[in-house]
């Protein structure tokens, strides 16, 4: 994880600052309409290939693209506003990873009390999709990685997705070739260190922001 960039903090204003962030805050609209449309049909494939292949990397998985479709939804309604209402999105986001990193270790351990060895085959062909669709996404958002906590949220959901997509094409070669559910159930944790590993880095990101946006307005409150 990079750290915090400096650029992509400043509040949306008048002139020729304002007007470059306004036309950025635009294009970064269309990214994100797109990455929710494909975060949506994608949670719909991979929600099917799960029940069918009884996959808990594709469940997760599965469950990873609803998340960020909402996250995704979240970061539309604040794109533009003011520093402490982005802040407060991506604190909300970050917050929301580290639940489903949570979740994804309660439902591994299930499976593997459960036991039983999964469809192979549909892993891996739901995977190479899911897959596709993640990098399709990936790319569009690399031009806006380094901004604020709420755009750093939003490229580190998609890059997340596509390392996860990789983890789960592989779990699928190796329920093949072992015969046992072991990959899927070591899918399911890798996917959950990520999403940890993310929530962490956007949440104290998220709060330094607050603390900026804060100092932001005492300053005048000080002057007057």
């Amino acid at each position: 994880m990079s750290a915090c960039c400096d650029h992509g903090h400043q509040d949306h204003g008048h002139g020729p600052t304002g007007f470059h962030d306004e036309v950025r805050a635009r294009a970064y609209r269309r990214v994100l309409w797109f990455a929710l449309a494909v975060n949506l049909v994608m949670f719909g494939v991979e929600i099917a290939g799960a029940l069918v292949s009884r996959s808990v990397a594709l469940q997760a998985d599965a469950l990873d693209f609803l998340g960020d479709a909402a996250n995704y939804g979240l970061s539309l309604a604040v794109v533009g506003m003011h520093l402490a209402w982005r802040a407060r999105a991506a604190l909300v986001k970050g917050l929301s990873m580290g639940a489903f990193g949570l979740w994804v270790i309660g439902t591994t351990l299930w499976r593997v009390h459960e036991g039983g060895v999964p469809e192979a085959h549909i892993i891996t062909s739901v995977g190479v999709a899911a897959l596709a669709a993640n990098v399709a996404v990936t790319v569009a958002l690399f031009r806006h990685r380094a901004g604020d906590a709420n755009m750093r949220s939003v490229w580190l959901c998609s890059r997340n997705d596509a390392i996860a997509n990789v983890a789960v094409i592989a779990a699928g070669a190796g329920v093949w070739a072992t015969g046992t559910f072991w990959p899927d159930v070591a899918v399911g944790a890798v996917i959950a260190g990520l999403a940890l590993t993310a929530s962490v880095d956007v949440v104290r990101r998220a709060a330094a922001e607050l603390r900026q946006a804060k100092s932001a307005r005492a300053v005048p409150a000080a002057a007057d």
